[in-house]
């Protein structure tokens, strides 16, 4: 996929390492770029300091200039030195530290850590080291603490490779080999693809948005156009950079490290599907719901409800009649919904669901025995699909404890075939949140049509919803993005 070229300032810095092809000195990378047969670059700047109009500052902007891929960027090393930014939101970070700490140091106010490309020894901080290395991609990293009442960070510095000890020496290799994946092993014979796309996946999700025969067409679809398909995991966030663009095929949530990736993907300039806005519209039943409104379009009758909202949990009943249909505003699959059918049931559910979040949506019951899914991508419908109810259920998905079948069948059908008020309402639907890809949940009751939810990352399981296209899906979406990065590269805008 990439070359990697390892910057040092002297010779010497590299001395405790095998000698490598890939490791050159900081001014031999200055005095001309380096021919690399028209591969991409990734560039580790290990320069002694980074310090403004130093060497190791014009080694990564003179790589920027140059398009290579380098670490710490400029925006890397001018973020260091701006101290407002150390305010990260690190969840117990005082519990952590706490725990961290020797039994016999409670008296201790102030602490230093070492973080090797988000690596560190001590288990106790290793998400805090991911997070600071997400924030400041920098290979060495020394955090220091500070404790008045409770720990803070109150520094974050790049630190040199030559001033490391043996012991650190040894765990910065360890870090730096795992990092690049390339510098003591033999590389892959490279092939001859126009473009690489990262494909975000877990294995161990219970309920992916794509199943494993379709993440294997996905990645058929694009070698057929020149396009490698790359299957990565959360752990890849560092390497991210180096592909043109990502395909999200894992459950999305603002609070997970699907955002993360998007949000990074975009400011890279690559082609994102899910794109960070697209995540944040869709993600969330409650700005969804007002989106909706505020265009004028179709959804079942619903109210919000707030915590500690005695009187409006009253008129519920009234509002919205029984059946009702509570939600908390994140919920993915069926989850996070609950039909209530009297004041007794509402009201325990309502107790509960506060406990999650602190707005809840109410909605009438809109009973069908399917729901409709259309699929779009940039603007235009791609599949459509009847979704149908669990056996015995509500729900196309039943999560109960007893459940004897997880969900219900379902029809796959040309989108020609499927009634075009539906579809038209689908598009309608999806043309404020953008130009992506999304799955749009209806019901239809006589004339009567509404939006259920958009979803920003919907299913495409092999057997279901490529079940008239077939291979023909796969490679429609692998083609958007064919096309989408040759504007990039074009300098075409929309």
């Amino acid at each position: 996929m990439s070359r990697l070229v390892i910057v040092v300032e002297k010779a010497s810095d590299w001395g405790s390492y095998f000698p490598s092809d890939n490791v050159v000195a900081a001014q031999d990378y200055l005095k001309e770029s380096i021919s690399l047969d028209d591969e991409r670059v990734q560039v580790i700047n290990l320069c002694r300091s980074y310090k403004y109009l130093g060497i190791g500052y014009y080694v990564s902007l003179l790589a920027e200039a140059r398009g290579h891929k380098v670490i710490p960027s400029v925006r890397t090393i001018n973020d260091l030195r701006k101290r407002a930014l150390y305010g990260l939101d690190i969840e117990d970070l005082n519990q952590k530290l706490t725990n961290f700490l020797p039994a016999g140091g409670r008296d201790t106010t102030d602490l230093g850590v070492l973080v090797y490309f988000g690596e560190t020894s001590y288990a106790a901080l290793s998400d805090l080291a991911r997070q600071v290395f997400e924030t400041f991609p920098c290979p060495i990293l020394r955090l220091e603490f500070e404790r008045d009442k409770v720990w803070q960070i109150s520094a974050i510095k790049p630190a040199s490779l030559h001033t490391l000890a043996d012991p650190q020496e040894d765990s910065f290799a360890e870090a730096l080999d795992k990092f690049s994946k390339k510098l003591w092993r033999k590389p892959r014979a490279r092939r001859q693809y126009r473009y690489d796309i990262a494909m975000l996946a877990d294995p161990n999700e219970q309920m992916p948005p794509s199943n494993k025969r379709a993440l294997k067409s996905f990645i058929e679809a694009g070698r057929e156009l020149a396009i490698e398909v790359e299957t990565i995991g959360k752990n890849d966030y560092s390497s991210l950079a180096e592909y043109d663009g990502l395909f999200i095929r894992e459950t999305t949530a603002l609070d997970s490290h699907t955002y993360r990736f998007a949000n990074k993907a975009e400011k890279e300039g690559m082609v994102v599907i899910d794109d960070p806005g697209s995540i944040l519209k869709c993600t969330n039943k409650i700005y969804l719901h007002d989106l909706l409104k505020s265009r004028k379009l179709p959804t079942p009758k619903t109210e919000i409800i707030y915590r500690d909202d005695g009187k409006r949990l009253e008129e519920l009943p009234d509002l919205l009649g029984f059946p009702i249909v509570l939600k908390i505003p994140d919920g993915s699959f069926s989850r996070g919904i609950v039909k209530v059918e009297t004041p007794e049931q509402l009201k325990i559910a309502v107790d509960d669901l506060f406990q999650h979040t602190a707005l809840v949506l109410a909605q009438e019951f809109v009973f069908t025995e399917f729901d409709w899914r259309i699929g779009v991508l940039d603007g235009e419908a791609l599949y459509a699909c009847q979704y149908f109810m669990s056996r015995g259920h509500w729900q196309i998905y039943n999560h109960g404890a007893n459940a004897t079948q997880k969900s219900g069948g379902f029809k796959t059908l040309p989108v020609r075939s499927a009634p075009a008020d539906i579809v038209k309402l689908a598009l309608k639907a999806t043309a404020p949140i953008g130009d992506g890809l999304y799955g749009v949940d209806l019901k239809q009751v006589g004339s009567r049509n509404v939006v259920i939810e958009v979803n920003d990352n919907p299913s495409i399981d092999a057997g279901v919803e490529d079940a008239y296209l077939g291979d023909d899906l796969y490679r429609r979406i692998m083609s958007e993005f064919l096309r989408r990065m040759e504007k990039k590269r074009l300098g075409i805008k929309d």
